[in-house]
């Protein structure tokens, strides 16, 4: 399954995606921005899981599986933007701006703002075609949180 996804985000011209693979995406760019650091730590893992469980209604194991398949599928993927391609295909703008929220909650959950995080999700927001208004607004939001 996994060799599948890759090897269809690795293509040049990749098919469109389902949103079984869009959830995949999204998992992998969850751990993409926790791993951005450096340290992968216990509690980006645990928000990782939690936002998985609320976003798809999974049970903990459900969540945890997914994002164990997210973590090998973030490591043997070649860049960020064939994540984002996925999601921006299956997901609608709304949508998309609960994403970069998401993400900001991974990225904030230690309580450190890290410019490598910062410049990655500057990134993401951008392919996934948020504005930047939008992702200052879903950062400032998880940032409550």
């Amino acid at each position: 399954m996994f060799a599948d996804l890759i090897r269809r985000l690795t293509e040049p011209a990749p098919q469109p995606f389902s949103d079984h693979d869009a959830r995949h995406a999204l998992a992998a760019l969850m751990v993409r921005v926790a791993r951005t650091d450096g340290y992968y730590a216990p509690d980006e893992v645990a928000r990782i899981d939690s936002l998985l469980c609320a976003r798809y209604a999974l049970s903990p194991d459900e969540a945890t599986a997914l994002r164990q398949r997210a973590e090998e599928l973030e490591a043997g993927a070649p860049d960020t933007v064939r994540f984002t391609r996925a999601i921006k295909e299956a997901v609608p703008y709304e949508d998309r701006l609960a994403v970069i929220e998401q993400l900001w909650e991974v990225a904030l959950v230690d309580g450190h703002r890290e410019a490598e995080e910062d410049a990655l999700l500057r990134v993401v927001a951008s392919l996934l075609g948020v504005n930047d208004r939008d992702s200052n607004i879903a950062r400032q939001k998880a940032a409550r949180e």
